[in-house]
């Protein structure tokens, strides 16, 4: 459970919201014989039924009405299959006042929904998300000590009702067996669920609200924290240290339940959007008001006319000065281009001029060298002695003239 309050707003003190479940058949034509009885009797001004789309689950009733004979008050009525396990129809159901609710003023839930009707017409007071609770019924806690941890735990996250839990001191009769709910104010009655905790059950219970940080005296009461918790919240101001159930007024309860209900609670979600579809989605309404509305209208459309009226000016001042950058911008001769930096030539030269510096070297060499001259094999032969080569010279010549020489004179 959530022990501080979130950034949600705050729900206002014009706004009255409760939300329930209607076990029986056919709720859209209880609500409407409910509200065509009303406006008969002259408790309601005019209620109305909204077109929703075909596919659409869920029904609208719209109903107004003056409370305490001035005040106007808008309120607005949806009604959704149940999903899950819980049987039914959930309903939901928020009313607007023109000035902060008082307490005293009629039920909506009255007006919508048939009071003193029992049977399926009155079985519309069933808690929207726990299965055994009701509102105008006294609600015996489990005798299992973890069912009614389970119980007050899953009912404390009701943020639309205020749950109250009471200890019975010892036995009541059959006086203090009512709840204790019928003796609030009209404008409380239908937003209190009532636990009662048997006398034995005083110790139980108090381990069962352990977790939600509170405990009941005995023979009193105590309101369960909401969720979230506004800041500064305390649970020992709404605590009442004795509740009489003879059928007295619970005078100690209801100044704690007032204390309770005006405290700056954050708005939950659901509620919220219940809220914006009442105020912004509000068909019911009278000549005056549609004059308002129009007017309103009028006046947002010319100030949106406005806005884009302003925003023209500006763009077409905008694109004036850029056009007329852009012809100065052309007018200006354009600069000589400039020429690309020179880089000086290396004077190491580079890989391939080595190369063809060394091929032209070797060229050169290899001209300069004779051929070199083949001996003449054939004259060899028929002297029967290799012929010297001419290379020999002089010395090559006198030697051969010795050896034949000698060879005479051999001879």
């Amino acid at each position: 459970m959530s022990n501080s309050a979130t950034d949600r707003a705050t729900i206002p003190q014009t706004l009255w919201a409760a939300r329930g479940r209607h076990t029986g058949p056919d709720p859209e034509d209880l609500v409407r014989r409910t509200l065509r009885r009303h406006q008969e009797s002259g408790d309601i001004d005019d209620f109305t039924e909204p077109d929703v789309p075909e596919d659409a689950v869920r029904r609208v009733f719209e109903a107004r009405w003056r409370a305490g004979g001035t005040v106007t008050v808008r309120a607005r009525l949806t009604l959704v299959p149940c999903e899950g396990r819980l049987q039914g129809h959930e309903w939901r159901l928020v009313a607007d006042a023109e000035r902060p609710w008082d307490e005293a003023w009629p039920s909506p839930a009255t007006l919508f929904w048939p009071d003193g009707a029992t049977g399926d017409d009155g079985s519309w007071d069933h808690h929207a998300t726990v299965a055994g609770l009701r509102f105008r019924q006294v609600n015996a806690l489990p005798a299992d000590d973890k069912e009614m941890r389970r119980l007050l735990r899953d009912a404390a996250r009701e943020a639309w009702c205020v749950n109250v839990v009471v200890h019975e001191a010892m036995t009541p009769d059959e006086q203090g067996r009512l709840p204790l709910t019928r003796l609030l104010p009209p404008g409380l009655r239908h937003r209190v669920v009532e636990h009662r905790a048997a006398p034995h059950q005083f110790r139980a219970v108090n381990w069962a609200l352990k977790d939600l940080g509170c405990e009941v005296p005995r023979g009193g009461a105590v309101l369960l924290p909401p969720d979230p918790a506004p800041e500064g919240y305390d649970s020992r101001e709404h605590s009442v240290r004795s509740v009489f159930l003879d059928g007295s007024e619970p005078a100690a309860l209801l100044s704690a339940l007032r204390h309770f209900v005006a405290l700056p609670r954050p708005l939950p979600q659901a509620t919220e959007e219940a809220l914006t579809e009442l105020r912004d989605d509000w068909t019911l309404m009278t000549l005056q008001e549609e004059l308002e509305r129009e007017r309103q209208r009028v006046a947002m459309y010319a100030e949106a006319l406005e806005a884009m009226t302003t925003s023209r000016d500006l763009y077409k001042d905008a694109a004036e000065q850029a056009l007329a950058a852009l012809a100065a911008y052309r007018d200006v001769p354009a600069p000589a281009p400039a020429l690309p930096n020179q880089r000086p030539e290396s004077g190491t030269p580079g890989a391939l001029r080595q190369l063809t510096r060394t091929f032209e070297r070797l060229t050169f060499k290899g001209r300069r060298q004779p051929a070199p001259q083949t001996p003449d094999l054939a004259g060899a032969s028929a002297n029967g002695a290799p012929e010297a080569p001419a290379s020999a010279g002089p010395a090559a010549e006198n030697g051969g003239a010795e050896a034949t020489d000698g060879t005479t004179r051999s001879s």
